[in-house]
């Protein structure tokens, strides 16, 4: 398994036929193949590929069994980051079976900014494509490509020379807008 020190990488699945998918984001301060800790040693699901330049640490899955057992404060540390990230996939899951494509690409974009995050600034986003956003939301590249260039022209984000994309906080409105269907607000990020 790995610690993300810095940058960005994407975590994809394949299907038996070939057809792939982005199934979450991940940056720096995430662990990438925590399943490797299951005894189950079967086939990996999931690869991890760099968006950015990355800066890793590879933890062997003995060295990690035995922190986790030894070191009180780093499991506590890590069993956080798997409840958050599980809270994360579950969120995920709401947002997709109940918000239109619109709204899930505005939450994706919020989510790579940090907007939500204790602490996070707006950043520039790593380069990611239109059809890896697609992927994300579960719509066209097509539908992506309309909603960015909706999203620019009502100034919710913007772009540098370098193509990067910069998030607003006013794009919390978008995402924010008609949570009729719950009875109570839910925090999706």
């Amino acid at each position: 398994m790995f610690y993300l020190q810095s940058g960005h990488a994407k975590i994809t699945v394949v299907s038996h036929k070939g057809k792939e998918a982005t199934i979450t984001l991940v940056t720096a301060g995430d662990f990438v193949g925590e399943e490797a800790l299951a005894p189950a040693h079967g086939l990996r699901l999931s690869t991890a590929t760099a968006l950015e330049s990355c800066t890793s640490l590879r933890i062997n899955r003995g060295v990690m069994i035995r922190l986790l057992h030894d070191e009180p404060v780093f499991a506590g540390f890590f069993w956080r980051f798997l409840l958050e990230r599980g809270m994360k996939t579950q969120a995920d899951l709401v947002d997709h079976l109940f918000n239109s494509s619109e709204k899930r690409l505005a939450r994706i974009l919020l989510l790579m900014s940090g907007i939500g995050r204790p602490g996070a600034r707006v950043v520039f986003l790593p380069h990611i494509s239109q059809q890896t956003l697609a992927d994300m939301v579960g719509t066209t590249r097509s539908r992506v490509s309309f909603f960015m260039n909706r999203f620019r022209k009502l100034g919710l984000i913007s772009y540098d020379r370098r193509k990067r994309i910069q998030v607003h906080r006013s794009m919390l409105k978008v995402l924010l807008l008609d949570q009729s269907h719950q009875r109570e607000p839910v925090d999706l990020l």
